[in-house]
């Protein structure tokens, strides 16, 4: 069951992605987004990574990507862009460059499992994510927390619609 649910949360993690990439409606790559998170939260739980999970789903799937969909269906998205093409290459070449990698970390599965296999589990519980979170990580922790609030401000300010004034005729 465990090798099932696995495949199926991959699956379904790699189809929405590649489905955030190359749907060109706004409203349905956010709802792949989406949908891609709920993979990789399930992924987590398979992991037992239980607290990762609810995390990715709370602030990722529940605040940022609505967020962006709710933005995204404010502003006015009719207008199509013109395609880039000046970065095909680049984009090309980190698509070879990671498929290389995942190519590469395929071949060396048993060494890595073996590996896995030899160090114990560290034991991490919900007090000790807590004690680094507030201890170590805590500036880290807020100046993320301060660059989304500026993004968000951001964002309503662009998505306003400027009204011509009265007096301005």
């Amino acid at each position: 069951m465990g090798l099932f649910l696995f495949n199926f949360f991959a699956l379904l993690t790699v189809i929405c992605a590649v489905g955030v990439v190359v749907n060109k409606n706004t409203v349905n790559a956010a709802m792949c987004f989406m949908l891609c998170l709920v993979g990789v939260a399930g992924l987590f739980v398979l992991l037992e990574a239980y607290l990762l999970a609810f995390v990715l789903l709370l602030v990722y799937a529940g605040a940022v990507a609505a967020l962006f969909l709710f933005i995204v269906m404010l502003l006015d998205t009719h207008s199509q862009p013109r395609p880039v093409r000046r970065f095909a290459l680049v984009a090309a070449t980190i698509a070879a460059a990671l498929l290389a990698v995942a190519v590469l970390t395929f071949h060396q599965q048993p060494k890595l499992a073996m590996a896995a296999a030899s160090t114990g589990a560290s034991g991490a519980s919900l007090k000790d994510y807590a004690y680094q979170l507030f201890t170590t990580y805590l500036l880290p922790v807020q100046i993320i927390g301060f660059l989304l609030l500026i993004a968000m401000l951001g964002v309503i300010v662009l998505s306003r619609k400027i009204e011509a004034t009265e007096g301005a005729k």
